[in-house]
């Protein structure tokens, strides 16, 4: 995606995470690890020199790592990108993995992990997805300090030979010309490309428990709420998305009305729909103070229930549609937005075409249909809760 008007570039390149049901926890690691050692080291440069590098020309390289992505990414200005290119695809072939770096990752992933289960809002949302997709799923395992202790440089440099860069995808915004994109070509087409192993997607469907996992110390509870949808290409996927603004996806939403600024029973609470290859999911979450606790699940439900059954009024329906439409540009301010659109719907074999039918969707939707949609997949027995504190 060319944009003259701005004078930097950015590259990113993204693979497939390999599915390995008889591993997830040592693969998953494997490949966070392996990602993050890419740049602590290769045959020529040192992790500082590097860094010092990268810094000098005004450049940064930055780790990605998704549920079914990793990569790296090159931000770079046009005066300097030819320059760097060479040292940045030094990373994906060169890399030396220190064993002195890696244990410093390690110490620092572990220190991570004890934090994410002291904290009830990060270790709510990570059981979340662990029984939203089964914590056997590579989507929903949960790591542990032991698995950190386990991995080793040789599980690195295995991933990295042998995993690695699977079905890789390079994505390009700023402004290049015909000249940038020949080196770029020139430069990662002896990229070495392998199949990824597809990730299996057998999800649980029903969740008849509710989950509470209680902390005497805590002073306030983490609830999580949420289910499985449908692919960005299901006709159900418009009516949702609109339903769900209306909820709890924007600061005037229903949610927000009730459980905030009429019981006040938290600072914030919302929803939002999580994006995958295949499907997407919705998530609501909330941090309310325990007392309440039950009073807010109730209020919750209830809202739930008043926007799946009740006319919605015309005077919100013309606020909610007004929020999109304004909201809607303001996504696709520069390049760099419009590149990060565009993947969110690449990955699911979509181009920019949906969004012209989103916000074609957004100002022609009815009340009445999205109510109708929204029924199909908020119904309690498909709705899994999870409480923390």
């Amino acid at each position: 995606m060319p944009t003259p008007g701005i004078e930097a570039v950015k590259l990113a390149v993204l693979a497939a995470v390999p599915g390995d049901a008889s591993s997830p926890h040592l693969n998953r690691l494997s490949a966070y690890f392996t990602l993050k050692m890419l740049s602590e080291g290769t045959h020529q440069h040192s992790g500082e020199q590097l860094d010092q590098f990268f810094d000098f020309h005004a450049s940064e390289v930055e780790h990605i790592q998704g549920l079914e992505q990793i990569g790296l990414s090159l931000l770079s200005t046009k005066k300097h990108f030819a320059s760097v290119l060479p040292v940045f695809r030094s990373l994906f072939t060169e890399a030396n993995f220190p064993e002195e770096r890696l244990d410093k990752l390690k110490k620092q992933k572990q220190l991570s992990l004890k934090l994410r289960f002291q904290r009830n809002n990060q270790w709510a949302s990570q059981r979340f997805r662990s029984l939203l997709f089964g914590p056997e799923h590579p989507y929903g395992e949960i790591s542990t300090t032991e698995d950190v202790d386990a991995i080793t440089r040789e599980d690195c440099v295995t991933f990295f030979r042998e995993q690695l860069w699977a079905e890789p995808v390079l994505y390009l915004s700023g402004q290049f010309d015909e000249v940038s994109l020949r080196q770029i070509l020139a430069t990662f087409g002896d990229l070495p490309v392998r199949a990824a192993e597809p990730i299996g997607q057998k999800f649980p469907m029903h969740f008849p428990e509710k989950v509470y996992e209680a902390r005497e110390e805590a002073l306030q509870s983490s609830i999580r709420i949420g289910t499985h949808l449908m692919p960005k290409a299901h006709p159900d996927y418009l009516p949702f998305y609109v339903f769900n603004v209306f909820l709890g996806g924007y600061f005037g939403s229903r949610l927000i009305k009730n459980i905030r600024e009429d019981k006040g029973l938290t600072y914030g609470i919302y929803s939002s729909i999580g994006s995958l290859k295949h499907q997407e999911y919705w998530m609501l979450m909330a941090d309310v103070e325990k007392s309440q606790l039950q009073l807010a699940l109730r209020e919750i439900y209830l809202e739930i229930e008043r926007m799946l059954e009740e006319p919605l009024p015309e005077d919100e329906v013309e606020v909610v549609r007004n929020y999109l439409a304004g909201s809607f540009l303001s996504k696709f301010s520069n390049a760099f937005d419009l590149m990060e659109h565009f993947k969110a719907v690449d990955k699911q074999g979509l181009d920019m075409r949906f969004y012209e039918a989103q916000l074609q969707y957004v100002k022609d939707f009815q009340p009445a249909d999205i109510q109708a949609v929204a029924k199909k997949y908020l119904q309690l027995p498909r709705l899994l809760e999870v409480v923390v504190g």
